[in-house]
């Protein structure tokens, strides 16, 4: 029987992750999962791409979104209250155009001490309309793309025998910044080919694959730069044929529900996985 072992949500986008028993799932994926964001001082977004202190700062939201507090080693915690109804500035997140709410001065303040850089911090208003693209269209706040990202422990477990075989480390899942972690799915990739999945009483849809980025070389806990794996260990057996790596799914949420560690998850409908690698174009005939 597959089921949910790990929940996980992001409040500040690129920050650190909230692990949950049990969480409210929205239209836009878990609540408060990347409400926030920071922003440079022009709007645009910051990635532990080019910011990777990012993953040093752990939020803790209030049940009802009204208090934000982050913390980060050998530096005083902050609290604030969450402004929802403040004036709408323009934000960019990979060169879309949004809005946020900014949240003052004050954190602006601690976070470009912690970074090192100017920076602002800024909430997804309460009228965000954005639409996610993918098989099943969505909506998200300030995440990547999709409402969820889903991993199953199977896949990471093949990932860390193929890492063993080149003489690397085994790498966390956190390292992957999953929503949710599925066991119980003895085949590796088995969330490829799941188009429909009913979890507590939720209903989720396919959206598309997982595309990973240079986030997966930062090591969470430090916030250190641990390249080059799992992006070449990846590159040998999961390579997408549009360009780079592929490790997990992405998906919409077609009912909002709760979902439960240990609510059972059931596969509504099939499909073939989307995962078309250069190699395998590369031997087509014809």
């Amino acid at each position: 029987m597959a089921r949910v072992v790990e929940l996980s949500y992001y409040p500040v986008k690129g920050c650190a992750a909230v692990s949950a028993r049990e969480a409210l799932l929205t239209p836009a994926g878990l609540a408060h999962d990347r409400t926030f964001m920071v922003v440079s001082e022009a709007g645009v977004y910051r990635t532990q791409r080019r910011d990777p202190r990012l993953a040093l700062i752990r939020p803790a939201i209030s049940e009802d979104g009204g208090r934000l507090v982050l913390r980060v080693p050998d530096a005083e915690s902050l609290d604030l209250p969450v402004d929802t109804s403040g004036a709408r500035r323009p934000v960019d997140l990979f060169g879309t155009a949004y809005q946020g709410i900014d949240q003052g001065d004050t954190v602006a303040e601690w976070l470009s001490d912690v970074l090192g850089t100017r920076s602002r911090l800024v909430r997804v208003p309460p009228d965000h309309h954005r639409v996610t693209d993918g098989r099943t269209p969505g909506t998200s706040g300030y995440a990547d793309s999709c409402a969820l990202h889903v991993l199953s422990r199977s896949t990471l477990d093949l990932l860390n025998q193929k890492l063993a075989e080149r003489g690397a480390a085994p790498l966390p899942v956190n390292r992957f910044r999953p929503n949710i972690v599925i066991d119980g799915w003895d085949e590796p990739h088995t969330e490829d080919r799941a188009r429909g999945l009913s979890v507590g009483t939720a209903e989720l849809g396919y959206a598309k694959l997982a595309i990973r980025c240079a986030v997966t070389l930062v090591e969470q806990e430090s916030a250190k730069r641990a390249g080059p794996e799992p992006l070449r260990t990846l590159a040998a057996y999961r390579r997408a044929a549009e360009g780079g790596v592929a490790f997990g799914t992405k998906l919409s949420v077609l009912r909002p529900g709760r979902i439960r560690v240990d609510d059972e998850v059931t596969v509504t409908a099939w499909g073939e996985s989307e995962l078309r690698t250069a190699d395998r174009l590369a031997r087509r005939p014809g």
